[in-house]
């Protein structure tokens, strides 16, 4: 693309040509972000929740999730959050963490907002 063919995020039709990333990341909290205890839990309804690890011992850890729910689970359940830098990335090999609830998440986000 040329300098003056570059798509402008004023223009009303931005929004559905492309993804504003600094107002996303302002949307998502991305300051609050801590990625050694953001965490995917498996849930039945939806897949998979986003939660954060209170606590550890042994093999398992208490989670408290985005609901407010309290989980206790098994580490090897549980799956590795991308930072919000990646939220709605197109190309999802370049997420962090190429797994099954990052994929979904990724797709929840960029297809039902």
């Amino acid at each position: 693309l040329l300098a003056e063919d570059k798509m402008d995020p004023s223009d009303p039709d931005f929004k559905y040509l492309g993804v504003d990333r600094k107002a996303l990341m302002k949307e998502l909290g991305a300051d609050s972000f801590d990625s050694k205890k953001a965490c995917w839990v498996p849930d039945e309804k939806e897949g998979y929740i986003r939660g954060d690890i209170d606590s550890t011992s042994g093999d398992k850890c208490t989670i408290k999730t985005l609901k407010g729910e309290t989980k206790e689970v098994k580490k090897d359940d549980l799956q590795q959050v991308n930072p919000p830098k990646f939220a709605m990335i197109a190309d999802m090999a370049n997420l962090t963490f190429l797994n099954d609830a990052s994929v979904l998440d990724n797709l929840r986000q960029r297809y039902y907002k």
